[in-house]
């Protein structure tokens, strides 16, 4: 990712770390990981909407989450220009990151389901859910 990226939500450095709980702020600002299974979006099974806990953005749709037994919240699809991604080579592996309004969300792999066969395996903290009215 490019440091001179530009995102529709962009502010400091201080501003995230004020507006974020510090798990989140862990994993969107800092590249952290929540622990495998502590998330309570792992259990959501409602219709509605999963958005950047950092900016709103919508990402993905309940329609296309799936249980990857992974421990992380899966997808097999965001939403249409919800996401870029970026290699992460860190850890000493090459993955693909994604991130949306510069904020780590997780890593895309594929080893995911029909239709598309990718798992946006994605950090709980990094999301919040919105159930469909």
């Amino acid at each position: 990712m490019s440091t001179e990226e530009q995102f529709p939500v962009e502010k400091s450095d201080d501003e995230w770390r004020r507006e974020l709980p510090p798990d989140a702020y862990k994993v969107l600002r800092a590249h952290g990981t929540e622990r495998a299974g502590t998330s309570p979006l792992n259990e959501e099974h409602c219709p509605g909407m999963f958005r950047c806990a950092a900016c709103g953005q919508e990402l993905f749709s309940s329609d296309t989450k799936f249980d990857s037994g992974s421990g992380w919240p899966s997808f097999f699809k965001p939403l249409p220009n919800a996401v870029a991604t970026s290699v992460d080579k860190s850890l000493l592996m090459r993955r693909t990151e994604v991130h949306c309004c510069g904020g780590h969300l997780g890593h895309v792999f594929p080893d995911g389901p029909r239709p598309t066969g990718e798992r946006y395996c994605m950090n709980g903290v990094a999301l919040k859910f919105e159930p469909k009215a």
